[in-house]
């Protein structure tokens, strides 16, 4: 039996005025649900389905929803604009009036001034980290993730959902053929900024506070052998190779550390010098005997008054930048055959060391200038051997 029109336009009436007033995505979606349904009535007998009629609904029913959907956005913004001064009960009274009165109006976005919005967002954020002491690489970082998910995104910082940032690293590291580790770090850094827009009543809740830290899987990181580094000592070509090599191995300083020395910086009596890590921080590292000697001869060869304690070879001697030293390691590298020679192995291979001949892990952690211990754990890759002869020793 034919359903009479009459009733599938009462019944298509009732459904447009159902979704009108309900501002539930719930609500949207079983409502043009059933609606469709009827309107797809199956032919029976000589009954005609008017295909330009339910085109023209389709297309109504998605300006209905794009219209509710800016309309809760708009609803989502006051009530995050009044959150500081407003109690719950005053919060969700204020939402019904917004819902009750928004649907006699249309709403439109102003795109330019969302764009303003979210930059200065941004830039309130990196000042919150500037003045929390991140370095200036760090922040610039910060904000080339940041700007890039947000360009790709095309949302208002406060219209961003979970949903949006799943769907973002996941493309992301399709597109982009990224690690594990690369994703997580865009992540921490896209939940260190949402957090902030929460914790300064920007937004309701931060959208990636649901998305959990990415299993990386641990790899076990190379060190530099006895053998290996008594065979780059031995082909040194330049006593500058050799004290940047012995300070390294001895200190376990950042690359990005030593190439800030000056001559001054070193104690040669205590065997110490004072680096400037992450953040600006002061910390004492300590050298051994022979890196000590081969420092001393490094100096003594020096024609320059560069005041940097260590220089380019060539005329004019000006500093020496990270790209220098490991340009430099690597060239020693495939001199020798040895894989993988770069300044970060020696940080990691006294940080095992130190642990194998058992310092204590807070120690280690002093002299490599981490502020977690974690960072240090990381580092301390224990020998397989050690882990053999405990074996042998405590289990049989």
């Amino acid at each position: 039996m034919t359903e009479p029109i009459s009733d599938r336009v009462h019944f298509a009436q009732f459904g447009s005025a159902l979704i009108i007033k309900s501002l539930s995505k719930y609500a949207w979606a079983c409502c043009s649900k059933l609606l469709f349904s009827k309107l797809s009535y199956s032919f029976h007998g000589s009954a005609i389905v008017n295909i330009g009629g339910l085109l023209s609904y389709s297309c109504s029913l998605r300006i209905m929803k794009e219209d509710l959907t800016m309309k809760q956005e708009l609803i989502k913004d006051v009530i995050q604009g009044m959150l500081p001064y407003l109690n719950n009960a005053q919060n969700e009274k204020l939402q019904e009036i917004l819902r009750y009165t928004l649907v006699k109006y249309d709403v439109t976005e102003n795109k330019r001034q969302t764009k303003t919005s979210d930059q200065n967002f941004v830039e309130l954020f990196l000042s919150a980290k500037r003045i929390e002491g991140c370095s200036e690489k760090s922040l610039k970082y910060y904000k080339a993730t940041i700007d890039v998910m947000l360009s790709e995104l095309q949302k208002d910082v406060k219209h961003i959902v979970t949903d949006d940032i799943r769907r973002y690293l996941i493309q992301y590291q399709e597109k982009k053929k990224s690690s594990k580790v690369t994703i997580d770090n865009i992540r921490r850094i896209l939940s260190s900024f949402f957090s902030w827009l929460e914790d300064e009543d920007y937004i309701l809740k931060s959208p990636v506070r649901r998305i959990h830290k990415v299993k990386t899987g641990t790899n076990i990181k190379e060190t530099y052998s006895d053998e290996m580094l008594e065979l780059m000592r031995d082909n040194c070509t330049e006593l500058r190779d050799l004290a940047i090599i012995d300070l390294l191995a001895s200190t376990g300083m950042r690359v990005g550390e030593m190439v800030l020395l000056n001559r001054n910086d070193i104690d040669f009596n205590e065997r110490e010098c004072i680096v400037f890590g992450k953040g600006s921080k002061e910390r004492v590292v300590y050298f051994d005997a022979r890196s000590k000697i081969h420092l001393q001869n490094y100096l003594k060869s020096r024609i320059d008054d560069n005041p940097a304690l260590f220089v380019s070879l060539k005329s004019p001697h000006e500093r020496l930048r990270i790209g220098g030293v490991e340009v430099r390691l690597r060239e020693y590298g495939r001199k020798l055959g040895l894989q993988k020679v770069h300044p970060h192995k020696f940080r990691r291979t006294l940080a095992t060391m130190a642990i194998d001949k058992g310092m204590p892990i807070e120690q280690v952690q002093q002299l490599l200038g981490h502020q977690k211990i974690d960072t240090t754990l990381q580092y301390a890759m224990v020998s397989q051997n050690n882990v053999k002869i405990s074996h042998r020793k405590y289990i049989g």
